[in-house]
Parts: structure tokens; sequence; C-alpha cells
């Protein structure tokens, strides 16, 4: 490699690996060094080695520790797998759709998918609390309608109706992108065989785009894990999820330590579920060929 190619590539590459450098290494760097120090009363941290937090973490002495904790981390997977679900479940009709328009078309419907980003994620989160309140839009539609007003915010159905509608385009992208690649002759070629349509789907299609299913489910997984907004906001702070139990260590607990310990242990366990996804998608890959 040439001079002139190496400082164009370092050029290329240097404002990527700034941002990552500056806010992912550096952070989750400083979040390590924050799990092994000495808790300081008043909030913050001593310059003392302490492995105190994850002895807590560990110890059969805390058991009521562990047990929060495993609570809160298993209902944050499961808030988690559920999201993805229903987001693949809705997604992946909305992609398929998108991806059989003609050219000209599909760009704006998949301008209409991103549109939501144009506002923040914390307004939009606010407004499903307007549509979603006891006294909203929703409840007010009902009524007009002749039904009976219905219980939905401060609930899980109101959580989940939350994270489904932030987390639905990282699911649809990766979707259409693997569908929009896929080879409709041979969709055809199938149903000229005699196949019907649920074979084809099920032998074809959905093996063919399984890599947009699973970047869809990384996607929307990794984030609704950590999800502090919409528990907060749609929730009532009755459906605490693991942002919230990070939140509360880092705010009334004053607990930094204890808090970036938590953080570690599961960006460790979620690294671990990316590598594993990732070498099984390597693997597939690599048996196709």
């Amino acid at each position: 490699m040439t001079q002139r190619r190496k400082a164009l590539l370092a050029f290329l590459l240097g404002p990527g690996a700034g941002w990552l450098l500056l806010f992912f290494l550096l952070p989750g760097a400083l979040v390590i060094v924050y799990s092994i120090l000495t808790r300081k009363d008043g909030g913050g941290v001593e310059w003392i080695v302490d492995f105190s937090s994850y002895v807590k973490l560990f110890s059969p002495t805390d058991g009521a520790v562990i047990n929060d904790f495993m609570v809160i981390f298993a209902r944050s997977l499961w808030w988690a797998a559920l999201t993805s679900f229903v987001c693949l479940l809705i997604g992946y009709p909305l992609a398929y759709f998108i991806a059989l328009q003609p050219a000209h078309v599909r760009s704006t419907y998949l301008f209409l998918v991103l549109i939501p980003f144009w506002t923040n994620f914390l307004v939009r989160t606010y407004a499903w609390k307007f549509i979603l309140n006891n006294n909203g839009l929703l409840n007010t539609l009902l009524q007009d309608w002749g039904f009976e007003r219905i219980a939905i915010i401060n609930t899980p159905t109101a959580v989940l109706i939350g994270l489904v509608y932030g987390s639905l385009p990282f699911m649809v992208l990766p979707l259409y992108a693997s569908i929009e690649k896929l080879d409709f002759d041979l969709v055809e070629a199938a149903q000229d065989l005699g196949a019907n349509y649920l074979s084809v789907f099920r032998r074809i299609i959905l093996p063919l785009t399984a890599p947009g299913i699973g970047a869809g489910i990384v996607l929307v997984f990794i984030p609704v894990t950590g999800q502090y907004i919409v528990p907060t906001i749609l929730g009532g702070g009755k459906v605490a999820m693991l942002g919230n139990l990070l939140a509360q260590q880092f705010g009334p607990a004053l607990n930094w330590p204890f808090g970036s310990a938590i953080s570690v242990i599961f960006m460790v366990l979620l690294m671990a579920a990316v590598v594993f996804y990732l070498r099984s998608e390597n693997r597939d890959g690599e048996a196709g060929l």
C-alpha cells in the first residue's frame, strides 16, 4: 500500500474512529474504572480500588440485591425479546410491501418510515402519553363512539406500545435491505413447480432474508434492554427496567461504583450475545458456500 493510499485510508477512517473513541470506548473504559473504585458519600468515587460492587452483586449474603438485580435484568430481557417479536411481526410485512413497490414509490415509503427520527424520542414518547392518557385522545375518541374508557397509561401495555413504536424503524430498514436484494425469480420458479405461497415463504423467502431478520432483532433488542424513557413516562415507573435501575444508582442512591458494575456486567453479556450471533451468521454463510 502506497503512502498516498495509507493517508487516504486514514482520512476516511479518521472521523468514524474518532467518534467511536470519544463516545464509546472512552465512556466504556470510564465505567469499567468506576466499577472498581470506592463509593464516595454524596456521590462520585474515591480513587481507591475496591471490588465490593461486584462482590455485592454475586455474594450469597446479599441475596436481596441479587434477586432484585436478576428480576430487573430478566424483565429487561423479556421486554426486549417481546418488543423484537412484535416489531418483526409488524415490520416484515411492511418491509416486504415496500420492497415490492416501484423504485420511485419505495423512496416515499422509506421516507415515511424515517420521519419519526426528525423529532426527539423524548418528545415522541410524551406525545404517546397524551394519546394514551385516561383523558387523552384515544379515550376521548372511544367515548365519542360510545365505548367505555380504558386505562392504558402506566401499564405494561403502554410500555409495550412505546417500545414497539420507538423500535419499529430499526426493524423495518434492515428487513427492507434484505428483502430488496431477494431474487424473486426463485419465488416464481418455485410457484411454477407447484409450491404454494406458504412453502415458498418458509423454504425460500425466509431463509434468504434471515440476515435482515437477525440484524433487525439485534438493532431492536440491544437498545430496548437498557430503556429508561419509555418505562418512566408511559409506565409511570411501575415497569422497572435496567435503565431505571441504573438511574436509581447514579441518581438517588448516589452509588456510582455499583451502577457501573451493573453496567459492566450488562455490557459483557450483551457483547457475548452479539459475538455469538455474528459467529452463527459466519458459520451459516460458510455452509451456504
